[in-house]
């Protein structure tokens, strides 16, 4: 992705929402990027996903949450915002390993955490701490597993 794509506009400008509007009503001293509000983030998916039924309303939430959570695993860890040979938009790490910031928010509205372990929180520890780094792909390897070349 380009950084004249215009998709990657959205979704910078969407991930600043986040920190603009859900900042102040946090309770967090100095919202962001880090870990304390992304894990305030995800209590407020869940808080959200109980009381709303609209697809639309999901929809948009799920976009503009998974942009911030995208945008945070960035700021920790590295990658680009890049789209993935499936036509599905993602984080690119240096090593060649990708992750799906919108994936994962949408399946926590679809499932919580409390029934399924849907969290994206429990992603952004998996995607800061494993795949960015490439123990994901050692750990495939290592397995036997058949891993992608890196693009």
């Amino acid at each position: 992705m380009t950084d004249d794509d215009p998709r990657l506009a959205m979704i910078l400008g969407n991930s600043a929402l986040v920190v603009e509007e859900l900042g102040p009503i946090s309770g967090l001293e100095g919202f962001g990027y880090g870990r304390e509000s992304v894990a305030w983030v995800d209590g407020y998916i869940e808080r959200q996903r109980q009381r709303m039924d609209d697809p639309d309303a999901v929809s948009s939430l799920v976009s503009v949450l998974g942009s911030y959570l995208g945008e945070a695993i960035i700021k920790a860890a590295g990658g680009v915002w890049d789209v993935h040979a499936r036509d599905e938009i993602g984080v690119r790490f240096d090593n060649g390993d990708w992750c799906f910031p919108f994936s994962k928010v949408a399946k926590q509205f679809a499932c919580g955490t409390a029934d399924s372990g849907e969290s994206i929180l429990s992603f952004y520890n998996v995607s800061i701490g494993y795949i960015a780094g490439g123990a994901a792909r050692h750990a495939a390897v290592a397995a036997g597993d058949e891993v992608e070349a890196p693009e």
